[in-house]
């Protein structure tokens, strides 16, 4: 089958149209935050947005930073992670998060928003938790993860839950 040139030309002005806009796309979401946007509908309690839609090209350094220290706690790894917080004035919070943890394991969790105030970032995750020892079932509740940029190392700084 023989294509005319008008056929061809019109075939590579179409490709080059969509080559451009991919590029364009790439560009646009390069350009913009982590968060492109949040849900209207809000959870009536903490006031977080029911959803987000995330960046697909924002930087992850923090959340790979947090899962770590979340996958630590939730392996039974509490001491160890707030070592740090124990030669400071978090000795009893640092206290009080290893004994509440060990009562109300985490089972998963997923990221619901993300706050930005530099140095600081803030990221709240919505977890479904194990019932105290004892009783059966789960449950879901809000808590956030505060990470501090230093030297473009995330470190966590502040841990917040609600047991």
């Amino acid at each position: 089958m023989e294509f005319s040139r008008n056929q061809i030309g019109i075939a590579l002005g179409a490709g080059a149209l969509v080559v451009l806009i991919f590029f364009g796309g790439l560009i646009w979401l390069n350009n913009q935050g982590p968060v492109l946007s949040r849900s209207e509908e809000r959870d009536p309690l903490s006031g977080t947005p029911n959803s987000i839609s995330l960046n697909p090209l924002r930087e992850r350094e923090s959340e790979r930073a947090a899962a770590q220290f979340i996958r630590a706690m939730r392996d039974g790894q509490c001491q160890q992670e707030l070592a740090q917080w124990e030669k400071d004035y978090r000795r009893k919070y640092a206290a009080f998060i290893c004994e509440s943890e060990a009562q109300h394991p985490l089972l998963s969790w997923q990221l619901v928003d993300w706050e930005d105030a530099s140095p600081l970032r803030i990221l709240h995750y919505r977890g479904k938790r194990r019932n105290v020892n004892g009783q059966t079932g789960t449950y879901k509740e809000l808590f956030s993860v505060t990470l501090e940029n230093k030297g473009g190392e995330w470190l966590v700084t502040k841990y917040d839950s609600m047991y």
